[in-house]
């Protein structure tokens, strides 16, 4: 297992009138899901990328692992108000993950395979970056889709067979093939797509918001296309299809496409 600090959400609250406060959840820096409230109505934008807000008042963001110092909100209150507040991202540190023992095929991908692999990448690219659904789904937590040891985390710089390649943007869980997956939080399906050549079968659902959750290297997939799930409904079955060393469950969760570590949205991992 490799160890690491759990992000722990903690409230930051941006001063402003108070029947007017934004409130923040969530640490301020990289790789963070951050969600929070405001009047109904409010219009946010964070570096110029719209933030929806719902009709209750919340909405969701993200920082990815290599976000600037600093961000600027936008916000238009409900009476046409407008001001700017700049938010200082922490810095993290990355480990680095040797890997090896994969077939050469899946660390430098022979050319016949490239059309195929940029074709899957502007799939997933879709999926989880080509919705704004206004239904907050979101806003009800996620949960683990599986428990068991932790092989793999957010931002870890990959070394591949002893080659560099991108970082890791999810959390790996070891379990055995078959083991079920469950939705982490309720959503609509936005890609159920098997034999992959890099991520595997793999799952993609819609939380709203631009909010979206992906599960990869499944064994089998039990929903389709345009399917609404609930939180902790079966999606289909931890695998080793892609590019695996072993059965295990890769999950990430994004924000207008970009991965943000799945730690900082999710609770503590059960005790085994």
């Amino acid at each position: 297992m490799i160890a690491r600090r759990l992000v722990l959400a903690c409230p930051l609250c941006l001063l402003a009138a108070p029947a007017r406060a934004i409130t923040l959840h969530g640490r301020i820096e990289q790789g963070a899901f951050v969600t929070g409230t405001a009047a109904p109505g409010t219009r946010l934008a964070l570096d110029g990328r719209p933030v929806r807000v719902a009709a209750g008042g919340e909405f969701a963001f993200g920082f990815g692992r290599d976000a600037a110092d600093k961000a600027t909100l936008a916000i238009t209150r409900p009476e046409g108000a407008r001001e700017t507040r700049s938010l200082a991202v922490a810095r993290r540190q990355w480990i680095e993950q040797h890997i090896t023992g994969l077939p050469p095929a899946m660390v430098t991908p022979p050319p016949e395979t490239l059309e195929r692999i940029a074709r899957e990448r502007e799939m997933l690219r879709e999926a989880r970056g080509g919705h704004d659904t206004p239904q907050p789904f979101f806003t009800e937590g996620f949960d683990w889709p599986v428990t068991g040891r932790i092989s793999g985390v957010f931002g870890s710089r990959r070394i591949l067979n002893g080659e560099p390649r991108q970082p890791h943007f999810g959390v790996d869980v070891a379990r055995p093939t078959g083991t079920p997956v469950a939705a982490a939080c309720s959503g609509i399906v936005r890609l159920a797509q098997t034999g992959m050549y890099f991520p595997g079968s793999t799952v993609v659902l819609d939380h709203g918001h631009a909010v979206s959750s992906t599960y990869m290297h499944l064994s089998r997939i039990d929903v389709r296309v345009g399917q609404r799930v609930a939180k902790g409904e079966i999606i289909g079955a931890v695998g080793a299809t892609g590019r695996v060393t072993g059965p295990h469950l890769h999950f990430e969760i994004a924000w207008r496409g970009t991965p943000v570590d799945p730690q900082t949205a999710l609770p503590p991992m059960p005790e085994a």
